[in-house]
């Protein structure tokens, strides 16, 4: 079972505001007193075409105030990856949806090779199009639609027969650039569109920018440009990847079957007021602003547990610690680390695995441990777990793992038709 940990903010502070920020999936609980919250969701930016490829679109940028939220109540939180570029005269692929409560925002749109038929892909922001004996156009950005809009569309390739500039990426505020011009000596690259700046976390920080479009290496002209965390295209190698967690488009690549560059993952920002003596739940590891006026919190941090596997002792308990007036410093970003629990397995001579680590600040539990595999005589004592003591020895077939913070395992036996499993004895 995977850990938790909870914190009580020990200091008494007024009214203030509170940022999560999730760079991936997990679980935020609304805490005691929270019924609205200020979001941030951006979805993961769609891959870069290969082969003078076009431009990735952008993630889905979504943003709002006021935000309904039940105190108590586990919100799911998916974060988007990014769209592939798989390699050589390939289209890139569409990036993944992020979610929380009632706002989702689209995976971006992907990308085209040279000469592809169809329009770019459709998306938060929509993939540019390419040239194929004439115009093919980027794919349709706000799909699906959204108010306010969550991207615009692709830059269409250019008309100038089959050999003329591609499209960028489309952006959250703007659409990708069209390609034009002929090849060889005018190709015209486009560059992705511009996406948008948020301030939720604190700084202004720039999302969702669409990628750009490569280019041939012999060309004059320059490879589509790209901004707000678009990666931009090329004319010498890849195309640029979009920054991780901005939710920007990839770049195209260069000629001579070359990759484009994979979309930037998305992320989620919740920002919420909270009053003193506020109680915060982590299920999932995420990062946590010490609000302002806070110096210290009460704390209780518990690792994930040990799983075990068929006929074996029990898996060892995550090592739980609790304290009060631990220093924290308002205004810091501090990482929540909480440990999921070990692995189980099938079968007699399996093993599972031990629990992971829960961490705050200074303060590490440690993932319970895992029992020996069936048959692994002679009976030694099973793993032990944090400040837990030694499993105890099975006189069949193993110890139980340790048990968090003091407990010892149990002693592990069965009888079956007049056998000792394990050891057998007639």
């Amino acid at each position: 079972m995977s850990g938790i940990m909870s914190l009580l903010l020990a200091a008494r502070v007024p009214v203030q505001s509170v940022v999560a920020t999730f760079t991936s999936s997990g679980t935020w609980t609304a805490p005691s007193g929270v019924t609205e919250v200020e979001y941030l969701v951006v979805a993961g930016g769609g891959g870069g075409g290969g082969n003078v490829g076009s431009g990735g679109g952008a993630g889905g940028f979504r943003t709002g105030t006021g935000l309904s939220v039940t105190a108590g109540t586990d919100y799911a939180i998916t974060v988007g990856a990014g769209g592939t570029a798989p390699g050589g005269a390939t289209n890139g692929t569409a990036g993944n949806n992020s979610v929380f409560s009632t706002i989702t925002s689209a995976g971006g749109g992907y990308g085209l090779k040279y000469g592809a038929s169809g329009a770019g892909g459709a998306g938060g922001s929509g993939g540019g199009g390419t040239s194929a004996g004439g115009t093919i156009t980027g794919g349709a950005g706000n799909t699906p639609s959204t108010s306010p809009s969550q991207g615009s569309s692709g830059g269409s390739g250019g008309s100038a027969g089959g050999n003329s500039g591609v499209g960028g990426g489309g952006g959250a505020s703007a659409a990708g650039s069209n390609g034009s011009g002929s090849y060889p000596g005018s190709v015209v690259a486009g560059n992705g569109g511009a996406g948008t700046a948020s301030a939720i976390s604190g700084g202004s920080v720039n999302y969702a920018g669409g990628g750009g479009a490569g280019m041939w290496a012999a060309e004059p002209g320059a490879a589509g440009t790209a901004s707000f965390g678009g990666g931009a295209g090329s004319k010498t190698t890849v195309g640029t990847a979009g920054t991780a967690n901005t939710g920007g488009g990839g770049g195209g690549g260069k000629d001579s079957n070359t990759s484009g560059g994979a979309g930037g993952s998305g992320i989620v920002i919740l920002k919420y007021n909270i009053g003193s003596a506020t109680i915060f739940t982590f299920k999932s590891t995420q990062k946590w602003v010490a609000p302002a006026g806070a110096v210290s919190v009460d704390y209780l941090v518990v690792a994930g547990g040990g799983g075990t596997s068929t006929g074996n002792g029990g898996g060892g308990g995550g090592e739980l610690k609790t304290g009060t007036a631990l220093s924290i410093t308002a205004g810091t970003e501090y990482t929540i680390t909480v440990g999921g629990g070990g692995a189980g397995n099938t079968g007699l001579s399996n093993q599972g695995s031990a629990g992971s680590n829960s961490v705050f600040s200074s303060i590490t539990s440690t993932g319970g441990g895992r029992p020996n595999a069936y048959g692994a005589g002679p009976w030694s004592a099973g793993a032990t777990s944090g400040n837990g003591n030694v499993g105890g020895s099975g006189s069949a077939p193993a110890g139980g793992g340790g048990g968090g913070n003091g407990g010892t395992g149990g002693n592990v036996g069965a009888i079956v038709t007049g056998k000792q499993i394990g050891r057998a004895h007639v």
